[in-house]
């Protein structure tokens, strides 16, 4: 296996180890290992169908963007959402939560064998159709009737789902955001090609 992309922060080293070290991964793939407060999550993304979407994530996990974000808006029954720099360790202006970007857009991908089924992972948008920057999310159950066509789905959960599900039923506040953000933290996201 190759490892894509690791960086981390100097307090997530060992984290971003262990997930690497004890995930089997199918060969001929390309797998983002993401690890959060709760445990890890690994995806399987599909740069073929989505290779834009795909290849703007691997350049944001490699540059340690990721690292430290608040899965900020959490919707029980519905997603779990982060990429906003704005929730970098929890801080910053919560009234601004949601809102960030890394500052590159992408166009929009849509792939019409790919669907927002329980544990897809999507790339989040300013709207339906349009196009995305940093911000993606997992969906927790099947949202492909209110949600295919309108985001680019560009990978799926295979194995973590109880981490998925786990940070989904976080205690939320009225915006939908954590109450405790160090909870249902991106630690970090490696990129690994197998």
């Amino acid at each position: 296996m190759t490892v894509i992309s690791q960086a981390t922060s100097t307090s997530t080293t060992t984290s971003v180890s262990v997930a690497t070290s004890s995930s089997q991964l199918p060969k001929g793939g390309t797998f983002a290992l993401i690890n959060t407060s709760q445990g890890p999550i690994t995806v399987q993304l599909f740069p073929s169908s989505a290779p834009k979407t795909v290849s703007n994530f691997e350049s944001l996990a490699t540059s340690g963007f990721y690292n430290n974000l608040v899965w900020h808006r959490i919707v029980s029954g519905f997603v779990i959402q982060t990429g906003d720099p704005n929730t970098r360790s929890g801080g910053g202006d919560r009234s601004t939560w949601g809102t960030g970007t890394s500052g590159t857009s992408i166009p929009f991908e849509y792939a019409p064998s790919l669907h927002n089924t329980a544990g897809s992972i999507a790339m989040a948008s300013t709207g339906a159709g349009v196009g995305g920057s940093s911000q993606f999310y997992i969906n927790l159950v099947d949202n492909s009737q209110s949600l295919d066509g309108k985001y680019a789905v560009f990978g799926q959960v295979i194995s973590g789902m109880n981490v998925v599900q786990s940070l989904g039923n976080s205690p939320v506040n009225s915006n939908s955001q954590p109450i405790n953000p160090s909870a249902a933290m991106v630690i970090s996201i490696t990129v690994i090609q197998t």
